[in-house]
């Protein structure tokens, strides 16, 4: 493993360390270590979506932006930020350094949970626990539960925030006969799409907008920050400054498989899963349904306990957003569940 120590303010240590998974991807971590940490807790891991990577997503060096850190200082445990192959400090398939329209869709999720896997394998050792939380955030949340699917015994608590589950044939912009279909085939994800996609840090604000029910928007989100989110999404990729705008580069297999997803198929079997399960679903999330938040917990029947709560008002980007937009109620709901059954 390489280490990169990276300093903050927060009074957290952080260092950036490489595992290595079982097909050989390099896969990049951070760590944050409270000064504090209660005997016995479960090391946390967080999962990213299908386009921002791990530190843009949950550790932005700006006050409000870091869900890492504040699940760190509250919880009192050990926090891991990963990306997943192609995003961030992970290593990226050669079809991403070629034309997009060279390769099919890469990062699929069959080959993040191995992403999830050398992850896992880490922070139990390093924590010293037998088993870890996973919360994901968005196509992170599926591929948190499609692990735990497949893994029950290495995962304690499963949280999932704003994730699809195929529990609806229906999608406003993914799906069958949606914008992004096969037109030979609707049923198929448009093969046009290519390997990855090219975002500028306009791209990651119509969806956040249009949720935001207020003409304000900087009275919802804190503009330093949105700007942190967009100075780190691109940053992510070493690439973004070489196009114009500049623009970071995002693997399409997390859509491919959002594709199947928001058309009703289901990618993994819930009823594997034995960990606690803590669904948490914003009112105004364009990405999941409400059906996919009660699906999974229909389907959840070993869990070892299962929550289901929706966040009145808030937007996709709930962990982004201010505190009195949904931000305090959802670190309030995951620091209760994470103290409600002994870890390990």
């Amino acid at each position: 493993m390489g280490f990169l120590d990276t300093a903050r303010a927060d009074g957290l240590a952080r260092r950036d360390f490489d595992v290595t998974t079982a097909d050989g991807v390099g896969i990049r971590v951070r760590e944050l270590r409270p000064a504090a940490v209660d005997a016995g807790r479960e090391p946390l891991i967080l999962i990213h979506g299908a386009r921002v990577p791990g530190v843009g997503s949950f550790d932005l060096p700006v006050s409000g932006g870091s869900l890492a850190a504040d699940l760190a200082e509250r919880a009192r445990r050990i926090v891991y930020v990963m990306d997943a192959r192609g995003y961030g400090g992970s290593q990226r398939p050669v079809a991403l350094d070629r034309p997009a329209d060279k390769a099919p869709p890469q990062a699929r999720a069959f080959e993040v949970v191995r992403d999830i896997a050398a992850a896992v394998s880490a922070a139990k050792a390093q924590a010293g626990q037998g088993t870890v939380t996973l919360l994901g955030w968005a196509t992170g949340g599926m591929w948190a539960a499609f692990y735990a699917s497949l893994h029950p015994e290495d995962v304690g608590h499963l949280v999932t925030l704003n994730a699809l589950y195929g529990g609806a044939a229906q999608h406003s912009q993914l799906g069958p006969g949606s914008a992004v279909s096969d037109p030979h085939h609707p049923d198929r994800l448009n093969p046009a799409i290519g390997a990855y996609g090219l975002n500028d840090a306009a791209s990651l604000l119509p969806g956040w907008d249009r949720s935001i029910p207020i003409a304000d928007k900087a009275a919802w989100r804190d503009p330093a920050v949105l700007a942190a989110y967009q100075d780190a999404a691109l940053a992510s990729d070493p690439q973004s400054s070489r196009r114009t705008p500049p623009a970071f580069r995002a693997p399409m297999g997390a859509i491919e498989d959002s594709f199947y997803q928001a058309g009703g198929r289901r990618l993994f079997d819930a009823s594997s899963i034995t960990a606690a399960l803590l669904i948490i679903r914003s009112e105004r999330d364009f990405w999941s349904r409400p059906e996919d938040a009660s699906s999974l917990a229909h389907d959840a029947v070993h869990a070892a306990s299962v929550r289901l709560i929706t966040l009145a008002n808030a937007t996709h980007y709930v962990h982004l957003d201010r505190p009195e937009h949904g931000r305090s109620q959802l670190l309030d709901e995951i620091v209760a569940f994470l103290a409600s059954r002994p870890a390990g």
